[in-house]
C-alpha cells in the first residue's frame, strides 16, 4: 500500500527562471541554426533578423543565468549541496540511477532517488547539471560574447585562437547543449518532473517501509523494498 503526499519542490523564482531560460535556449538554437546554415534554413525572415534574434536571446539567457547563480548562491545558499555530487552519489547513486533509467524503469521498479526541497536532484542530474551549468553554459556565453564584440575584444579573440576557432568552438558547444536539451526532455518524461516546474508541487508516493533511523538515513534515498542494495549502503554508513 502507498499514499501520496505533496511537497513544494520548485519555488516560483526558479520556475520563472527555468521557462525563460528554456525559451531563450530554444530561440538560440533555432536562430543559430539559421545563421550556420542560411542556404538551407529560413526560420526567421532574414539572415540579419536571425542574427539580431540570436544576440537578443543570448543576452536574455546570460542575464537569467546570472539570476540563477545569485538566487542559489546568495539567497538560498544551497548551490553546492544541490549541484555537486557527494560521496554517496559517486559510490552508489550514479550506477543505481543509470540502471534505473536504462532498465528498472521499464520493469516497473520505482526510482531509487526521491527528491526533497533540500535534495532536488538525483546523482545523474547533479553530474549533468554540474557539467552544463558550470562548464557548458559559461563557455557558450563567453564565446558568444567574443563573437558579439569582435572589434572591441580583438585582443581576446586572438588569444582564443582567432575568429574561426571561436566560431567552431561556439557551434560545437551549442550542439552539446542541444544534445543535453533533448536528453533532458526525454528523461523528464520518465517521471513527474514537468508538473512541479509548472505549479511548484510534486506528488510522491509514501510506501510502507521499515523505519530508518535518522542518523543513518541518506538524504534523498528512501529504502524502498525493491532495492535491497540500499540496506548495504546503510550498513556501511552505520559502521563507518
Amino acid at each position: 500500500m502507498s499514499e501520496k503526499t505533496r511537497i513544494y519542490l520548485q519555488p516560483w523564482p526558479i520556475r520563472i527562471w527555468h521557462w525563460i531560460n528554456a525559451s531563450g535556449i530554444i530561440i538560440l538554437i533555432l536562430s543559430g541554426a539559421q545563421i550556420r546554415f542560411p542556404e538551407t534554413l529560413s526560420i526567421f525572415t532574414s539572415y540579419k533578423s536571425a542574427i539580431e534574434v540570436h544576440n537578443t536571446a543570448g543576452i536574455i539567457v546570460s542575464i537569467s543565468f546570472s539570476f540563477w547563480f545569485f538566487y542559489y548562491k546568495m539567497v538560498k545558499n544551497t548551490l553546492d549541496k544541490l549541484y555537486i555530487p557527494d560521496e554517496e552519489d559517486i559510490k552508489h547513486g550514479l550506477v543505481r540511477q543509470l540502471l534505473y533509467y536504462c532498465f528498472w524503469y521499464f520493469l516497473g521498479r520505482p526510482s531509487p532517488y526521491h527528491a526533497t526541497p533540500d535534495h532536488k536532484f538525483n546523482p545523474m542530474q547533479k553530474s549533468a547539471y554540474l557539467a552544463v551549468m558550470f562548464v557548458l553554459m559559461p563557455l557558450v556565453g563567453l564565446t558568444g560574447i567574443l563573437l558579439l564584440n569582435v572589434t572591441p575584444l580583438r585582443v581576446l579573440v586572438l588569444m582564443w585562437g582567432g575568429i574561426k576557432f571561436i566560431v567552431a568552438l561556439h557551434f560545437l558547444l551549442a550542439c552539446s547543449l542541444l544534445a543535453f536539451l533533448c536528453t533532458h526532455v526525454y528523461l523528464a518524461t520518465l517521471g513527474d518532473y514537468i508538473k512541479p516546474m509548472l505549479i511548484g508541487w510534486e506528488e510522491v508516493e509514501e510506501h510502507e517501509e521499515a523505519e530508518v533511523p535518522p542518523e543513518v538515513a541518506i538524504p534523498g534515498y528512501r529504502p524502498v523494498r525493491h532495492y535491497p542494495e540500499y540496506e548495504q549502503a546503510l550498513l556501511e554508513q552505520r559502521h563507518s
